[in-house]
């Protein structure tokens, strides 16, 4: 039994929904107002729960093997924080699945997260991640780069198809291994009682590193023409978009962050995605919705 935490949102619903379609045994845990509904229609057993109620929590471990979490409050607001969901919730599921015997807690955390990082959420993962080294627990985490899904639409995507520059901090130069979500899911599947996983913190990226240019060029030779940038300096704020994405593209702008991934993804079976096929899917996607 797989417990998936997370699997309403986008990458533990890719998790849960190619577990499933590969005959596997797969329970979601989920709040009662969530949409859980397709889950249950395609074959998963939904664990009514929530991180901040421990009892909850215990009773969706009973019988489980594996827990694979992407839960996490960047989307949530209210009581949904990152103390009481990435913090205290997740010290929660780590208690509940130590206590039910799990094998293995699969943990999706970020990649060159630090528990004095500016960034609260990447503090909490951060600790999160010493906690589950401390359990006693058989653990894999999967330190993931940004996602192309999250940054790509965001920062490039979105802006040029509506018609806008594409608006950076800095000069966007610096190299990232950004990595598809699709990708992501494929490690934690792949990770699933394998001996190269046990007890490991593995770093995820992209195959290859890019620059935000270096995407920006991309897309411009998959449209044919130019694309307009602006740059700005360290503390103006992004048009359209939180004051959080702003100063985490200041931070991306302060560093390179390359992950050579031909090893991991060698020993784990997994094709990745690059950047010109991602774009070239979005691409697809946006005609195939016109048409």
């Amino acid at each position: 039994m797989i417990l998936v935490v997370g699997a309403t949102g986008q990458l533990g619903g890719l998790i849960a929904k190619r577990l499933l379609a590969a005959g596997r045994t797969v329970r979601a845990l989920a709040r009662e107002a969530s949409a859980w509904q397709g889950l249950q229609a395609a074959g998963a057993q939904i664990a009514i729960g929530d991180l901040k109620q421990r009892a909850t929590l215990d009773a969706a471990c009973s019988g489980v093997d594996v827990v694979i979490t992407t839960a996490n409050s960047a989307l949530r607001g209210g009581a949904d924080n990152t103390q009481t969901v990435d913090i205290d919730g997740n010290r929660n599921l780590i208690d509940a699945a130590r206590s039910a015997g799990v094998k293995q807690f699969i943990f999706v955390s970020a990649f060159g997260v630090t528990v004095d990082s500016p960034v609260p959420l990447f503090q909490a993962k951060a600790r999160t991640e010493e906690y589950l080294r401390a359990s006693g627990m058989p653990y894999t985490i999967l330190a993931a780069d940004g996602f192309m899904d999250v940054w790509f639409p965001m920062i490039v995507i979105g802006p040029v198809l509506d018609g806008r520059p594409v608006t950076i901090i800095g000069e966007g130069r610096r190299k990232h291994s950004l990595i598809a979500a699709d990708d992501v899911a494929s490690f934690a599947i792949a990770a699933i009682g394998h001996s190269a996983a046990m007890s490991r913190h593995l770093p995820l990226g992209g195959p290859e590193a890019v620059s935000w240019r270096d995407v920006v060029a991309g897309f411009e030779r998959r449209l044919g023409r130019e694309i307009a940038v602006v740059s700005l300096a360290t503390g103006q704020p992004l048009p359209g978009l939180p004051d959080i994405v702003a100063g985490l593209m200041a931070g991306l702008d302060s560093y390179d962050s390359v992950i050579e991934m031909a090893d991991t993804a060698g020993t784990f079976g997994v094709q990745q995605t690059t950047v010109d096929q991602f774009l070239a899917g979005v691409l697809n996607q946006k005609s195939a919705t016109r048409a």
